[in-house]
């Protein structure tokens, strides 16, 4: 199929498709008698493979990887479950480090709504 039709059958673009050539993650497409890109139905489920891999947050050398372990012959579930259980302790790590910095704003937040009062003038400014 067209890329077109390729990028639109895989939930992208026909410029992510193109780009996902260039690393080599979508390999050996294939060309029509008059040039145009040629993408068969392999090609367009491993690029929704990716889109679903970056929408879970994995760098496309982690969906490279992924792709890799399939192209060898073994499924990659195992895989995908340990790069997913890392994906998420990583979040919640992350969400765990936004909580610490909400509740830090919100204390230094209510000492400005306070006002001027107390503030030391030899400071630049006693709220941060």
């Amino acid at each position: 199929m067209r890329i077109s039709e390729a990028a639109t059958a895989a939930g992208t673009t026909a410029k992510t498709l193109r780009f996902y050539e260039d690393i080599g993650l979508l390999p050996g497409i294939g060309r029509t008698p008059a040039g145009y890109r040629d993408y068969p139905q392999e090609a367009v489920q491993r690029a929704a493979f990716i889109r679903r891999s970056r929408a879970a947050g994995l760098s496309l050398e982690q969906a490279g990887v992924l792709l890799a372990v399939h192209d060898a012959g073994t499924r990659p579930c195992s895989h995908v479950r340990d790069r997913l259980a890392d994906q998420l302790q990583a979040i919640d790590a992350r969400i765990s480090e936004l909580q610490a910095l909400r509740n830090t704003l919100a204390d230094q937040l209510e000492a400005a709504e306070s006002g001027p009062a107390g503030c030391d003038p030899g400071q630049v400014c006693s709220y941060l």
